[in-house]
């Protein structure tokens, strides 16, 4: 009797596959179990998720690890994703305009433009000259009130600043109403004496003055070149419903521009060049066009070369290998926006800037996966062995799909990588792995939203959306409306929430629940649909979909509640059947490679299926 354990290491999950031979050779599979990787794809790091996922699978059969005769690993190649900037153009405001951002709850209404003082100095204001008064967060809001309108009787008051969220509560309690912005957190660096202006729109407008920049040149008297440096700082405004500027001592701006940079492509025939700034069309027309890809350089100096470098640096020092073996052998671009913090702001305030999303793919000279081997044999006294491509061992594993047959294409959608394979009815495998799949999809729904959170942002690409209508009902982000017959809890009343099974989580942000689902779905088509046309032109015979019959979708991604659902639509112009992948019958589209691990040692040893 032997034990075999099947284990695929992925970018974000490692799974097992555990199966038995019996003492005529037939095989049985018995179990499996997933945990999560740890560490980066192909380094020692690997081994703690490995001994997770082991020990679930085994518990399951009630046996340990010293029951496996043989462990066997997937070949493995680390593959890291990041983004570069198009429009590379940094504006650093310095001792120039500081702007505020926009609250949930401004108070007031109107345009208030004025000399900034601090509340300490009501008592010393100059009569006929208006005041914008800035009020810490010591300050109480019936303080802030109280002073506000005792100078109000002596001194033109025309806004204020508050660092509390407390604009509404001073608002009811003033005698003349006046706009405040308050949630202002970094106040300490307001300058006082200096020209300001605060605007606060009516509720369910937006502001029409800060939000322009012509707007702001006319308030502090800007000449051309002054109104053009000005556009970081509208265009950050633009949305909002309240907003402060504010001219500081010099009136500069320092300026420096870093440019996006060029890329370099060594093929086997030579080299391509294609500038960032063209785009990610461009760049994908040049990737495609090219021979064998020896490896992508960016120009030194920029953007494109300071990302390139570092992800050759982190995997140089990862495997231990010299950074002149790190090679990039596929790179994936998209088009996208994103945000840019606007040096010298309140609030941390950002405006939307045009981006180019990338995700590279990272071989080295030698792949890492005997070491995790041997470090593996070493913690269980097991044999281990390095048995074949995740690609060819996806195939194999999608065979036990029901309804599957010769020649069959899968398409592995992972965390870092999207994986084509054809199987002929020969046998024989077609294999391409391409850069850019579900750890990419994430990226950029955190860059596009500017969440700065990627486990939310990875539980935005993988759930559907609500908008919490009443505490007995949400309506769902396809129309659909769902009633409760218990309240729900208030906290939720208005917000857009993450249905999460029978949970709902609320998102703290300001995007609404149409806007939110409108950047998960055209992120996921950027991405997968277009990658995994590429990758099948790769593998069909004579590039043409439609010699591929049918599609098999393996890996965590075709899990997506809406990921197969696009793809079948992108394939249905080629006649071809896409579908998710139903491993053993039971595992869905997942364990695919670390079951054909199994049937191609089974295969190799002349074992039989039983």
């Amino acid at each position: 009797m032997r034990w075999l354990a099947g284990v695929d290491i992925g970018n974000s999950t490692t799974e097992v596959c555990i199966a038995q031979v019996d003492e005529q050779g037939h095989l049985r599979f018995i179990s499996s179990g997933m945990a999560s990787t740890t560490g980066t794809k192909g380094t020692i790091d690997n081994v703690v998720g490995i001994m997770t996922a082991l020990t679930k699978a085994l518990h399951l059969c009630n046996k340990s690890i010293s029951t496996l005769d043989i462990i066997l690993l997937n070949k493995a190649a680390p593959v890291i994703g990041d983004t570069a900037m198009e429009t590379i153009t940094e504006t650093i405001i310095t001792e120039s305009s500081m702007i505020g951002h926009n609250p949930s709850t401004p108070g007031g209404m109107g345009l208030g433009i004025g000399i900034v003082i601090p509340f300490s100095s009501l008592s010393i204001c100059e009569k006929d000259q208006p005041y914008i008064v800035v009020i810490p967060k010591e300050v109480s809001y019936e303080e802030a009130a109280q002073g506000l309108n005792q100078a109000m009787l002596q001194f033109e008051i025309v806004a204020a600043i508050m660092q509390k969220d407390e604009g509404v509560l001073v608002y009811n309690r003033l005698h003349k109403k006046i706009p405040i912005v308050d949630e202002v957190k970094y106040i300490e660096k307001i300058p006082y004496q200096m020209l300001g202006v605060v605007e606060v729109a009516p509720v369910g407008k937006m502001i029409q003055t800060l939000s322009n920049p012509y707007g702001i040149a006319s308030i502090f008297q800007l000449n051309s070149e002054e109104t053009r440096r000005m556009i970081p700082v509208a265009k950050s405004l633009v949305g909002n419903r309240s907003a402060v500027v504010i001219r500081t001592p010099k009136g500069g701006v320092e300026e420096r521009i870093i440019p996006a940079g060029t890329l370099q492509i060594q093929t086997s025939l030579g080299k391509r060049t294609v500038q960032i700034d063209e785009g990610a069309l461009e760049i994908m027309k040049q990737i495609q066009e090219s021979e064998r890809i020896l490896d992508i350089q960016g120009e030194v100096g920029t953007h494109i070369g300071g990302m390139l470098s570092q992800i050759k640096t982190e995997m140089a020092l990862l495997t231990e290998q010299p950074i002149e073996e790190v090679k990039i052998k596929d790179l994936f671009a998209t088009d996208t926006f994103l945000p840019v913090r606007v040096q010298g702001g309140l609030g941390g305030e950002t405006y939307m800037e045009k981006g180019v999303g990338i995700a590279a793919m990272v071989k080295t000279q030698q792949l890492p996966m005997d070491r995790i081997a041997k470090a593996l044999a070493e913690k269980t006294g097991i044999e281990v062995k390095v048995e074949g491509v995740e690609g060819v061992m996806a195939s194999l594993g999608a065979l036990t799909t029901p309804g599957t047959e010769l020649p069959l294409a899968i398409l592995d959608l992972g965390g870092g990588s999207t994986d084509a394979a054809l199987l002929d009815v020969e046998g024989k495998v077609s294999v391409t792995h391409l850069a850019g799949a579900g750890d990419l999809i994430t990226m950029l729904i955190d860059a596009e939203l500017g969440l700065e959170n990627r486990q939310i942002c990875e539980r935005i690409k993988r759930n559907p959306l609500a908008k919490v209508e009443s505490l007995f009902h949400i309506r769902m982000e396809n129309g659909e409306i769902q009633f409760f017959s218990s309240p729900l809890s208030p906290k939720l009343f208005g917000q857009v929430v993450l249905v999460e099974g029978n949970e709902l989580h609320p998102l703290h942000t300001h995007w609404s629940m149409e806007k939110i689902a409108l950047t998960r779905q055209e992120i996921k088509k950027k991405v997968f649909v277009q990658n995994i046309l590429r990758g099948l032109q790769k593998i069909a015979p004579e590039g043409n979909l439609k010699k591929i019959p049918n599609v098999v979708l393996v890996g965590g991604s075709a899990l997506d509640f809406e990921v197969p659902e696009m793809i079948l639509e992108a394939l249905a112009p080629y006649r071809i059947v896409a579908g998710r992948g139903q491993i053993r019958h039971i595992e869905g589209p997942r364990n695919a490679v670390a079951t054909g691990l199994i049937l191609s040692y089974v295969s190799e040893h002349k074992l039989k299926l039983s």
